[in-house]
């Protein structure tokens, strides 16, 4: 999905008013509800957030994320047309366990930080790693990798991780967001 992205492809900024960010923010620990105690964290009580429409429906959200060197603004999750929301990789570096999560062998890890969608035995063979309870066909994932401490990316299940156990075959999970792509690279 953002595997070309750049600046370009930018329509519009807009700031979001405080009543859709309480919405934005509950909707976000509906999905992930392992996030409820750090979404403040997130998406701070006084901060602003920036919708940031994008080519092909893509819609990215922006806050601002105070340091020593002042304001910055980081991009924490976004959302393709109506789909579920995504938190980014910087989202997910700072709340790992937060997130639902697979695990692929050390085989995979160039393919999938070249954008490759992830095939069944990627995440079955020795080194990698599948939940215990099933993870249903089209929820997000993280993506880690053996002997990687950070996740690689993120994905949709196109098939049940009790599927992807069973089968054994095909496509397991399809990237959205990765390590090096045009969204990791951009700055706001």
């Amino acid at each position: 999905m953002f595997k070309k992205f750049s600046k370009e492809e930018i329509h519009s900024r807009s700031n979001i008013k405080s009543s859709v960010q309480r919405g934005l923010k509950a909707n976000f620990v509906s999905l992930y509800p392992n996030i409820e105690q750090a979404i403040d964290l997130v998406i701070p009580k006084k901060s602003q957030v920036i919708l940031i429409k994008c080519e092909d429906k893509i819609q990215l959200y922006s806050v601002d994320k105070s340091d020593e060197d002042g304001e910055n603004r980081e991009i924490v999750m976004f959302q393709h047309f109506n789909d579920d929301l995504v938190p980014t990789l910087t989202t997910i570096h700072k709340f790992p366990e937060a997130f639902p999560r697979v695990q692929v062998d050390r085989g995979a890890i160039k393919f999938v930080l070249g954008g490759a969608n992830i095939m069944c035995p990627g995440l079955t063979s020795p080194g990698a790693k599948l939940p215990d309870e099933n993870i249903e066909e089209g929820k997000i994932v993280t993506v880690y990798a053996e002997g990687k401490e950070h996740a690689l990316a993120v994905g949709k299940l196109l098939m049940s991780t009790d599927d992807i156990k069973s089968k054994n075959k095909g496509h397991g999970v399809e990237l959205i967001h990765y390590l090096g792509d045009g969204l990791w690279n951009y700055h706001d």
